[in-house]
């Protein structure tokens, strides 16, 4: 099955000490729409030089909402790199993840992000 649709995202640094300031630490906020109508919340490091475009991040998220015509919640992972300005991107479903109405799923999610910053989805996924 397939949904797909935008989400918008808010980044808020969390201020932290820890290995002298090599990692950024943020609370994301993420709102979805479209297919999967939800609110989403998680925790994003990161590491590199992001402006000198090489860096990396890792990101797990807890979504909570409507997937078509079932209501749920699922996490999803992400796994960011990016080098001389090229990127790649994993983000996929958390396997055992999904509760309630979409207890099961599995999947993969493809992002583009628009020149104007819309942040568009394309998830693949299955329910069993």
């Amino acid at each position: 099955m397939r949904a797909e649709g935008t989400f918008e995202v808010t980044l808020n640094p969390v201020a932290d000490g820890e290995l002298g300031g090599r990692l950024g630490r943020f609370e994301l906020a993420k709102v979805w729409d479209g297919d999967l109508v939800g609110s989403g919340d998680g925790v994003m490091l990161s590491g590199g030089d992001p402006g000198a475009g090489a860096a990396g991040y890792v990101a797990v998220e807890v979504v909570d909402g409507r997937l078509g015509e079932r209501e749920g919640g699922f996490a999803l992972q992400q796994f960011g790199t990016m080098e001389a300005g090229e990127q790649v991107l994993y983000y996929e479903v958390v396997p055992g993840s999904g509760r309630d109405g979409l207890a099961g799923i599995t999947g993969v999610v493809h992002l583009t992000v628009d020149e104007d910053g819309t942040h568009r989805y394309v998830l693949d996924y299955t329910l069993t």
